[in-house]
């Protein structure tokens, strides 16, 4: 019976080892929230995340609400190194904006991309890279699943990037045009019992009249090897707009390198108010060699 125990917290450990390590045996998504991990996807690995979402909004002051949907997607490709990512994603939007203030509704279609950054990002300190330095006690189940004050030493990652947006977007500030900088700082926790915590902190189109900060907090907990759920908060704060957005949802892991995901998203006001669900996937194509020692 007890090397029947010792067999099983060596596969443990052997999972928690492939889960620090940059590159992981199943695909790491920054699906379904809107967080960046802090960990790349692994050198030659091109990974595509993409998904569909309603667009539903109600303004109580001005009168109007928008009806459409939208398409968020990223591409992104470990590079040279197992800590560098370079990627591009962006978010689609085709909607039809109803103002009311008259006897007759005008309708206005509208559509362009919300956003289209390029970018980088580096993980500058991993705390989890010599994780076999602390190795799980192979003969106490309740000791491995004990809070360990390490893990509060998160992983950290830097991003910078460019936005390109277009003259007469509908969806940005009206000074916001051509390429402006996008730089992030992104925090990763692994706790035990499958929690993740995930902090962004953004300045975002950098050098115009209407610079925009944002944080996103998000909540992982992964109860079984093919199903999670997530919880996430995301703070905007800018001249242009400002809102506080909420995110409930889950994934599900497929195959080891395909993904399906569903959250919705809401916030806490009429000015407007914002209602939307979302469904997903992600796709890696795994050409990830490990490096001979």
């Amino acid at each position: 019976m007890r090397s029947l125990k010792i067999v099983f917290y060596l596969l443990i450990f052997t999972s928690i080892n492939s889960v620090f390590a940059q590159y992981t045996e199943v695909i790491n998504s920054n699906r379904p929230g809107v967080s960046e991990s802090a960990f790349a996807v692994g050198t030659n690995v091109l990974q595509f995340e993409i998904g569909g979402f309603t667009v539903k909004e109600e303004h109580s002051l001005r009168n109007y609400e928008v009806s459409g949907f939208g398409i968020d997607f990223a591409a992104r490709y470990g590079l040279l190194f197992e800590e560098l990512e370079i990627q591009m994603d962006g978010v689609y939007q085709n909607d039809t904006q109803t103002f009311f203030a008259g006897q007759i509704p005008i309708e206005e279609p509208r559509s362009n991309f919300r956003n289209f950054t390029i970018g980088a990002k580096y993980l500058i300190y991993d705390p989890y890279k010599n994780a076999e330095e602390d190795k799980p006690n192979l003969y106490s189940y309740h000791a491995n699943r004990q809070f360990k004050w390490k893990s509060l030493i998160p992983a950290v990652a830097v991003y910078a990037g460019a936005n390109f947006d277009t003259t007469g977007n509908p969806y940005t500030a009206p000074d916001v045009e051509g390429i402006s900088p996008k730089i992030m700082i992104s925090t990763q926790n692994n706790f035990n019992g499958g929690w993740v915590f995930v902090m962004n902190l953004i300045k975002d189109r950098i050098g115009s009249d209407f610079s925009e900060f944002q944080y996103v907090f998000t909540l992982t907990h992964s109860f079984s090897p093919q199903w999670v759920v997530f919880g996430e908060a995301q703070g905007i704060n800018s001249d242009f707009y400002a809102d506080n957005i909420f995110r409930f949802g889950g994934a599900y892991l497929w195959t080891r390198n395909f993904q399906l995901d569903t959250n919705i998203a809401f916030n806490t006001k009429d000015t407007p108010s914002v209602f939307s669900i979302a469904f997903g996937a992600s796709y890696r194509f795994d050409f990830h060699k490990d490096k001979e020692n």
